[in-house]
């Protein structure tokens, strides 16, 4: 049987990388948006599918750390 703080805290992790990457990539995408008017459609468009899988990416990892926690809460039971 695996530490539940271990689990948490490697769910955890991986959820502060993956926003991290995505305020980098968000980053870039501003620094792309001074350029030209193509370039702003081309960012804003990205822009919002990047917000997009970050809704989808954040109800996920937050699914998923509900389905752990339970299974320890009964566990524990």
């Amino acid at each position: 049987m695996e530490n539940p703080l271990k689990v948490i805290e490697g769910k955890i992790n991986g959820f502060i990388w993956t926003l991290a990457i995505n305020g980098v990539v968000l980053l870039l995408l501003g620094i792309l948006i001074v350029w030209t008017d193509f370039m702003l459609r081309l960012v804003m468009g990205v822009l919002v599918i990047v917000v997009a899988y970050v809704f989808f990416y954040s109800a996920y990892k937050v699914w998923s750390f509900k389905k752990d926690l339970e299974k320890y809460l009964k566990f524990l039971k």
